[in-house]
């Protein structure tokens, strides 16, 4: 027994006081966020085809919505219409695509074997470059080259496959949005699922107008291109236009695209249709700059600084699906941290 002389004990180095243990739990948050945070790194690509197919369910939910005001019948039916229509516009495409493609192909080919026979014989008059026909090099260079053409293929195939994915996926949620509202509100504490419930509706209608916004710019530009090119008498000059169209939903990379495809198709059909052609291309480029910051500030109201800037970095880090989803990422982004009532 202790006497009353005794000096008080310790406290024991394993008893953490109130302020330690807060220490242990903050430090213990930080941990999780960045395990979580390194998780979603490389599972990124994942995480991704994911969002894109919320987007493609914003866009259908859009439509249907918007097939609301013309056709009074139930939801479902609605929104089978439009998934109906989109599958008929991509067949519809792919079939055009392909039929002007074969159509045009031989024309192209005897262009680009007159140019090269042209260029073989200007390089032999100043003594440059060996004997033989240089498509006929060509073609035992790309007969030799049967690997890289199986990777060439392996990689569209999935690409493709990624496509269908984000489909499929895509259908299934713009099928029953609630079921998958309902359990991101069951991981949420109960006084907070009213405001997260608003959260969600938002940044469903945010995407929706996203979405909307693209599909005008893509309009906007393939049916200036069509009309430019039809004027100044470029090949291919619906299917250029309805390429440039769908790459109109890449920001900045896909106009690069399109543009590097249309000018090298007009150059094949000569010199001064070639140089039209660039001119096409910059002036559809010089009103898109007008048009497009009017159509995005009306969609999500986002500073084109943040956006171009959101983009080089998703562009950097994730490729071209980065480069695509950097808009819908700030403005889902925006909407989360907008401050509400409640919250």
């Amino acid at each position: 027994m202790s006497g009353e002389g005794d000096a008080p004990v310790p406290p024991s180095p394993i008893d953490l006081s109130t302020r330690a243990r807060g220490a242990v739990t903050d430090a213990v948050v930080w941990l999780s966020l960045a395990a979580v945070l390194l998780l979603a790194w490389h599972v990124a690509s994942s995480l991704l085809l994911i969002l894109a197919g919320i987007v493609f369910a914003a866009g259908l939910q859009g439509g249907e919505r918007l097939l609301a005001r013309f056709l009074p019948v139930r939801r479902s039916i609605r929104l089978g219409v439009v998934i109906a229509l989109f599958l008929v516009a991509v067949s519809a495409f792919l079939f055009f695509a392909g039929t002007q493609i074969a159509a045009q192909a031989g024309q192209l080919q005897a262009t680009l074997v007159a140019q090269s026979e042209r260029l073989s014989a200007l390089a032999k008059d100043y003594g440059l470059g060996g004997s033989g026909n240089p498509i006929a090099a060509m073609k035992a260079q790309i007969g030799n080259s049967v690997g890289k053409i199986l990777t060439v293929l392996g990689g569209v195939a999935g690409v493709v496959g990624s496509i269908l994915l984000i489909i499929v996926f895509g259908i299934f949620v713009a099928a029953d949005p609630r079921l998958y509202e309902r359990g991101i509100e069951w991981l949420t504490p109960e006084h907070r699922r009213a405001s997260t419930k608003a959260t969600l509706d938002e940044m469903a209608e945010m995407l929706s107008r996203w979405v909307g916004g693209r599909i005008v710019l893509m309009l906007f530009e393939g049916t200036l291109i069509f009309l430019g090119l039809s004027v100044v008498g470029t090949p291919l000059a619906l299917l250029l236009a309805l390429v440039t169209g769908l790459l109109a939903f890449i920001p900045n990379l896909g106009a690069i695209v399109s543009g590097a495809l249309m000018i090298a198709i007009g150059f094949s059909a000569g010199t001064t249709v070639g140089f039209e052609t660039i001119g096409v291309y910059l002036a559809v480029q010089l009103a898109d700059q007008f048009v497009s910051p009017m159509i995005e500030k009306r969609a999500v109201d986002l500073a084109p600084a943040i956006v171009l800037a959101a983009q080089l970095v998703f562009g950097v880090l994730f490729g071209i699906m980065g480069l695509i989803l950097a808009d819908p990422i700030v403005a889902l982004v925006k909407v989360a941290l907008a401050p509400r009532t409640g919250r």
